[in-house]
């Protein structure tokens, strides 16, 4: 089962040339954990986004996107109503950012 954020890291890693090993050690895990987190066998920890987007060079926000955007699937992708449920998620956080913080 392949991911967003699993397809885009390896894409990236392949354009660049950097073998699996070398982006497992920058992460501080085994080559077969990484394996994994690009076959969306497992789970990228929010922390070793920022290590990918270096190492990747590119944008952390936009890894932070992709990597958020599978653990939203992740819980929703089999609800027969995914598509309004996101819908509706849009909406109240746009509504709730637009309301000064109260403290």
């Amino acid at each position: 089962m392949s991911t967003i954020f699993g397809s885009k890291i390896r894409t990236l890693r392949e354009e660049k040339q950097i073998p699996q090993r070398q982006v497992a050690a920058a992460l501080e895990i085994d080559t077969a954990t990484y394996c994994k987190i690009e076959k969306g066998d497992r789970r990228a920890k929010r922390e070793q986004v920022a290590v990918l987007s270096e190492l990747l060079e590119v944008d952390a926000k936009e890894l932070i996107r992709l990597w958020s955007a599978d653990k939203v699937y992740d819980i929703i992708a089999e609800e027969e109503e995914a598509t309004q449920i996101l819908h509706v998620v849009a909406e109240n956080i746009l509504k709730y950012k637009r309301k000064p913080a109260r403290l």
